[in-house]
């Protein structure tokens, strides 16, 4: 951990561990912070956000959209659950502990997707606090680049049964050739009634979106660059090929749930959009 999108992991986790801190936080994550304590690197990162300087780039306006996201994920996953669904899987599961920290009907099981590494770290501190999960988790070691289906049917995921998908974070990091893999192998595996939210840049950032405050400080203060970790060349169309395979798809950007998280000029955010999709039965 520490390096690459590992790190950004960390990033993400000391988002959600800075929201659970607020005041009428858009998500809690307990977990969070004793995931940043036992990395290295992390120990000049501001853990109270009122000591926070409003629009900071990185702990305000980076860090609340990590946050939103996480929110408006959580909700999705839940629905999913609450309108029958007892299969979830998190793809790139990363520092998240939402097998942990949210509260899933009896019967939930939980597959967190990742690589082992990521997925060891992660055990190591949940050891640690002793944390039992409130459904039934099942870490899944392997490369979304390659097999990963496997070793998810190999735990149990029965194909016949609805799955609510979750790729957060991770679309991003992939070839675009990698993300259509991942878009029909995982339609592979979904019965009608399944469901998958997903993120995605629309398109490659002009330069004047590339040198956006949010960029640079994440790179100069943390050592994260993220630009150099978002994979090149033009996106799929990921929507249009599940469409094709008998989903429907919704497509919305970060600013449609929130009056708050505004869009400013030149927003790295702007080509973002997060994407939920329902699978329906062959007519």
């Amino acid at each position: 951990m520490g390096t690459g999108v590992g790190r950004t992991a960390l990033l993400v986790a000391h988002a959600r561990a800075l929201e659970s801190r607020r005041p009428r936080p858009l998500a809690v994550d307990p977990f969070a912070e004793h995931f940043v304590r036992a990395a290295p690197g992390c120990a000049d990162w501001p853990r109270d956000p009122s000591r926070i300087a409003p629009g900071d780039p990185v702990w305000d306006r980076l860090a609340g959209y990590f946050a939103l996201r996480t929110r408006v994920l959580d909700v999705h996953l839940l629905s999913a659950t609450l309108a029958g669904t007892r299969q979830v899987v998190l793809l790139g599961a990363g520092l998240d502990a939402r097998a942990h920290r949210l509260p899933w009907p009896a019967g939930t099981t939980v597959w967190e997707v990742d690589r082992p590494e990521v997925l060891r770290f992660k055990q190591d501190v949940l050891d640690g606090l002793a944390a039992a999960p409130r459904a039934d988790r099942r870490p899944v070691p392997a490369d979304l680049r390659a097999d990963w289906t496997g070793p998810l049917t190999a735990t149990g995921l029965d194909p016949t049964r609805p799955v609510a998908w979750l790729a957060e974070g991770l679309l991003l990091y992939l070839p675009a050739a990698a993300e259509l893999r991942l878009a029909t192998a995982l339609n592979a595996l979904s019965a009608p009634g399944s469901t998958l939210a997903y993120e995605v840049k629309t398109a490659p950032e002009s330069p004047s979106v590339r040198s956006s405050p949010v960029y640079a400080a994440t790179r100069t203060r943390l050592g994260i660059d993220l630009l150099a970790l978002f994979a090149p060349g033009p996106r799929p169309d990921t929507a249009a090929t599940l469409t094709g395979l008998g989903w429907t798809t919704t497509t919305r950007t970060p600013f449609d749930h929130s009056p708050a998280f505004r869009p400013e000029p030149h927003d790295p955010f702007a080509a973002n959009r997060w994407i939920t999709c329902t699978k329906h039965p062959h007519v």
